[in-house]
C-alpha cells in the first residue's frame, strides 16, 4: 500500500495554462508540481499519456487559498 500523498491535484490542462497557474500560485507563495504522463512515458521509450493533459498539483494545507486564485483566473 502506498502512503497518502501530502499533495492534490487542483487542474489538468495545456502546458500554457499550467505555467499561467504555477506563476499566479507562486507570487501568492503557493509552491505546486506537475505531472506530465506524455512527457514521462515518451522519456521512458514508450507513448502514453494525453497531449495537452498535464496535471497542477498543490500542497492539501494550500487548497483553500490555491483553489481560489484558479477558479478567478480561468473565468
Amino acid at each position: 500500500m502506498f502512503p497518502e500523498s501530502e499533495y492534490e491535484r487542483v487542474y489538468t490542462g495545456s502546458l500554457i495554462n499550467i505555467q499561467f497557474l504555477q506563476n499566479l500560485l507562486q507570487d501568492s507563495g503557493i509552491n505546486s508540481i506537475t505531472r506530465d504522463d506524455m512527457k514521462s512515458g515518451m522519456a521512458a521509450g514508450f507513448g502514453g499519456g494525453i497531449p495537452d493533459h498535464i496535471q497542477l498539483f498543490v500542497k492539501k494545507t494550500d487548497i483553500e487559498e490555491a483553489i481560489p486564485i484558479i477558479e478567478k483566473s480561468l473565468s
